[in-house]
């Protein structure tokens, strides 16, 4: 059996293939999601959100897991717009702890949003959703960044 670093390095060498493999950005981008989704138990929802700095909002792209209502999110608006504003991770163990928070679901108990910034430009975001409370250690951290740094040369 594989321990967390081992899963997340064999994930990482997926997505490097998916990059080099798929065919259009949003083909790339659906299928990292999906790949995370699938791979990872307590990642119960993910998606990227791209970043219009001229409107200061977030429109949604593309995601695995149940349909969302937001659309578009605010740059400071929930855990999302929190974390293109401070342009760095935010991890949220407890949502029902979090005042500025966006509910996509009433099953998710924690979430984790890592920010895609390019030459000090914010692109967009990883959103994670989990039904989990408090799954998230530094190793997803650490392996969710590792992917947004792949991410980053897509767009």
């Amino acid at each position: 059996m594989l321990d967390k670093t081992q899963k997340f390095n064999l994930i990482i060498n997926n997505i490097m293939r998916i990059a080099k493999s798929a065919s259009t950005r949003n083909e790339k981008l659906t299928k990292i999601c999906q790949s995370l989704k699938e791979h990872v138990p307590y990642y119960d929802w993910v998606g990227f959100y791209i970043a219009d700095e001229s409107e200061k909002e977030l429109t949604l792209g593309p995601f695995a897991g149940e349909p969302t209502e937001h659309i578009k999110i605010p740059f400071g608006k929930g855990v999302c717009g929190q974390a293109v504003a401070k342009k760095e991770t935010v991890v949220v163990q407890d949502v029902s702890s979090e005042t500025n928070y966006l509910s996509c679901s009433p099953m998710v108990r924690s979430e984790m949003v890592v920010p895609i910034i390019k030459n000090d430009k914010v692109m967009g975001e990883l959103d994670i959703d989990s039904h989990t409370h408090a799954p998230f250690t530094d190793e997803d951290k650490k392996f969710l960044e590792d992917v947004i740094n792949i991410v980053t040369q897509l767009l």
